[in-house]
């Protein structure tokens, strides 16, 4: 066993202090108890470390490229995505592989200790497949194996360029399949992740009602119908209006009122949502994939948190675009997007529990609901999924409890708060630092350079 001393923890049962967690040789929490005899590492405030449940990795190559304005002194979320196409033309194996365990690396010193890879990045320029279809979800399960990172592989099917069936053109050549492919592809990553650690899972990801088919989505859910199916949905004005124009209703509505929406399934972003359809999605145990610092960055629109909140609704947090992977700055901007939009303040906060609080424990038991990963909570059988927090510092100066949460969320310096992390007991991040940060730094740069930073 490992002992973990924590001088407080997060636990289902509220606020542990003076407490030792012992984690198993097979990366599960063996139990939470009070302190007893020596332990092997001892830290101030250990938490639940969540799933980054939303992640397009190969696109943190292109943060920041894309903040000037273009030639007609518009842009917009559609002028981000011809970029993104331009860019990832240039993409082989190799690239995509170096660049996601970048983006690993980063996220376990954030604090996340697994990762929702929503891949659909497939096929070589023009749209031809490598000789393996599941090459390049190969090499994102390579770089999660490099980093020790958990991982959810989510392939995704993609098959239209929009709700019209047109046919994909340019960089969405890269990302299509059709439905034979579509389940080769699938079961080629399903082996990869078997063979990988045992806390690995593979779910499946129909793009969104804009690139799939309502039979499409059908053959995506009874692929694979016992794990996370994650798509897209109503994130753009445009994309609601051609939905509704197809299909007859707004994606919401239509896709509840068309699929037995549940617990298994997390639809990304949802930030153009009427009152009835916010009800409607949390009254289904779905999971909202919010991914607040890249909906602020593409203009997506604000999700309506409060209301979901109140209705009971499940949700998580990703990186998405990855143009920035910051944990505490995600939440904060969930936050903040309520207050500034009501005019409020403590807008998630309840009678019981502060506003870092709730937002911490939702997004931790969130996330691992979406990733189909048994863990979110410091509880006894859980994967050994923690975030070490030193609390004596200027910006914490040794708070406790949820003053201590909302002062890690709130107040500037939290991004030097992570000490440690584990992931399934995989201690991948050691005082501040992950183990393989200078190696895998080192090939992102070379990556980089190669690539040129001009779009």
């Amino acid at each position: 066993m490992t002992i973990l001393r924590a001088r407080q923890a997060l636990t289902p049962a509220g606020w542990a202090t003076d407490v030792d967690v012992e984690i198993s040789p097979h990366g599960r929490i063996a139990a939470v108890r009070p302190q007893d005899g020596p332990a092997d590492h001892r830290c101030d405030l250990l938490l639940p470390a969540p799933v980054n449940l939303h992640s397009h990795a190969f696109q943190r190559a292109m943060a920041g490229l894309t903040e000037a304005r273009g030639p007609d002194g518009r842009d917009s979320f559609w002028t981000w995505r011809r970029l993104m196409y331009r860019f990832l033309d240039r993409l082989t194996p190799d690239d995509v592989e170096a660049i996601a365990a970048q983006v690993y690396v980063e996220m376990a010193e954030a604090g996340y200790a697994a990762v929702a890879e929503f891949h659909y990045l497939h096929h070589a320029p023009g749209g031809r497949p490598y000789a393996r279809r599941a090459e390049m979800a190969d090499r994102c399960a390579a770089a999660a194996a490099e980093t020790g990172l958990g991982l959810t592989l989510l392939p995704v099917l993609y098959r239209w360029g929009g709700c019209d069936r047109r046919p994909l053109e340019g960089g969405q050549t890269r990302f299509g399949n059709d439905l034979d492919g579509f389940a080769d592809l699938h079961a080629q990553a399903a082996e990869t992740v078997v063979a990988g650690p045992a806390d690995w899972t593979i779910g499946v990801a129909p793009h969104s009602l804009r690139a799939v088919g309502p039979e499409d989505l059908d053959a995506a859910a009874a692929l694979a119908p016992d794990a996370p199916l994650h798509m897209h949905l109503a994130e753009q004005v445009a994309e609601v209006a051609e939905v509704q124009a197809h299909r007859g209703a707004r994606p919401v509505q239509w896709l509840v009122d068309a699929q037995e929406v549940d617990a298994r399934w997390c639809l990304i972003h949802c930030t153009q949502m009427t009152a009835t359809e916010t009800a409607a999605l949390a009254g289904t145990g779905a999971v909202a994939g919010l991914c607040p610092i890249t909906e602020a960055n593409l203009g997506d629109g604000i999700f309506n948190g409060t209301a979901y909140a109140q209705a009971g609704g499940r949700w998580g947090v990703g990186s998405d675009s990855n143009v920035q992977i910051a944990l505490w700055d995600e939440l904060r901007t969930l936050e903040y997007s309520q207050r500034l939009r009501d005019r409020s303040r403590a807008a998630l906060a309840t009678a019981n529990a502060s506003t870092g609080r709730v937002l911490m424990e939702t997004a931790a038991a969130g996330g691992a609901q979406a990733a189909g990963r048994d863990a979110g909570a410091i509880a006894e059988g859980r994967w050994a999924d923690l975030v070490a927090v030193e609390t004596e510092t200027p910006w914490l100066a040794g708070r406790r409890r949820d003053a201590a949460l909302d002062s890690l969320i709130f107040c500037g310096g939290n991004a030097r708060a992570v000490r440690d992390v584990w992931s399934a007991g995989r201690h991948v991040v050691q005082s501040g630092r992950h183990v393989a940060r200078a190696r895998v730094a080192r090939r992102y740069l070379a990556t980089m350079a190669r690539l040129g930073q001009d779009l």
